[in-house]
């Protein structure tokens, strides 16, 4: 049976979706601008409590499906691991500059004046620092990814976070003294990784010494079929019904800005993927360990730019932009992942 086949109608038009929650969400908050207010409102350290808990719902039936025992298995995985984190610490962040610098600098110089380059070159490098924690999960789910690997991987990524994401910035900016907010950081990590893998931990515990692993697999996770892509959809209408007046007042910002950061995307998917084919990685590796190179933290690249530069900074700006290009690219690199599967290994070995 072909993956079309396989697909539900929802999420076999997904694309359309997208478009219609894009547009519903910027009607929204152009036409009933005090729901997206009082959504606004409900933050606390920078993070939207509502797009947080949509994220939740998002990730919470693939951490169902992870083999708790199987992360030991994971670990193990050096190849895997060595690109992702190859791709996300020694590469992204770099590419990230030039490519910005590039644009914003040289190629939109005649758009952009000198000022305004440096904010929009700075908010860049602080979404390229910052490689995913949260979606990446959701990427992984539509790409039918090993749920443990993409579990170490973010794992493992959040703690060199913690360490390399202020020397990098600092190095490619040349500022001193800056100020993460480590609320921001850590409460992300609380409410993207940890409560949803506990959660799902002893769900997953409960369920199964009760009905046993046939119901869990057969029943119990197809109540969670189309959670993922709800939320996601749920997820866009807020965001862009936040940034609706953004986009209408500032078109051509928006593009000269999107333009740079969705090269970058698609170069270091493909860095990271066409890696993992050399390498001979099941495609269940390989996927993942793209998508999370190629998305980014948003929350916290916007956080810290806020801190930085100001809400109403350049800087802040070219974050809330990665935020609005990013779902629909990522759903398009999906795509490629999927339409490409077939030229990876499918059966994963103790070799890799």
């Amino acid at each position: 049976m072909s993956k079309i086949k396989e697909m539900s109608f929802f999420d076999r038009y997904l694309s359309i979706w997208v478009a219609l929650c894009i547009v519903t969400g910027i009607a929204l908050g152009k036409l009933l601008p005090a729901i997206p207010e009082v959504l606004g409102k409900l933050e606390y350290a920078n993070v939207s409590i509502p797009i947080a808990i949509l994220i939740w719902i998002m990730i919470f039936p693939m951490m169902l499906k992870i083999d708790f025992g199987s992360i030991v298995n994971a670990v193990r995985m050096p190849k895997g691991l060595t690109v992702t984190l190859t791709v996300n610490w020694l590469i992204k962040p770099f590419t990230m500059f030039g490519i910005a610098w590039l644009f914003f600098y040289v190629i939109f110089k005649a758009f952009i004046p000198a000022e305004l380059a440096k904010e929009y070159l700075a908010g860049a490098v602080l979404l390229g620092a910052a490689p995913c924690t949260a979606m990446v999960f959701v990427w992984s789910h539509l790409t039918r990814g090993n749920a443990a690997y993409t579990l170490v991987q973010v794992a493992i990524n959040d703690l060199i976070i913690l360490i390399a994401f202020i020397p990098i910035v600092s190095f490619l900016l040349g500022i001193t003294g800056i100020a993460i907010p480590w609320n921001t950081l850590l409460l992300s990590i609380i409410l993207f990784v940890v409560i949803p893998l506990v959660s799902a931990m002893l769900t997953r515990r409960v369920v199964l010494n009760h009905k046993g692993i046939e119901y869990f697999e057969k029943v119990f996770l197809k109540k969670f079929t189309s959670t993922t892509i709800t939320g996601l959809l749920l997820t866009l209408i807020i965001i862009f019904s936040f940034q609706g007046d953004v986009i209408l007042q500032n078109p051509l910002n928006i593009l000269l800005i999107a333009i740079p950061l969705v090269i970058q995307t698609f170069f270091i998917f493909f860095i990271a993927y066409g890696w993992s084919y050399r390498w001979k990685l099941t495609h269940d590796i390989a996927a993942p360990a793209a998508m999370i190179g190629a998305s980014n933290f948003f929350e916290l690249s916007v956080a810290v730019a806020i801190v930085l530069f100001g809400l109403n900074s350049g800087a802040t700006l070219v974050t809330v932009v990665g935020v609005l290009v990013e779902v629909p690219v990522m759903l398009t690199l999906v795509k490629i992942a999927n339409s490409t599967s077939g030229k990876f290994p499918q059966v994963l070995t103790s070799k890799e």
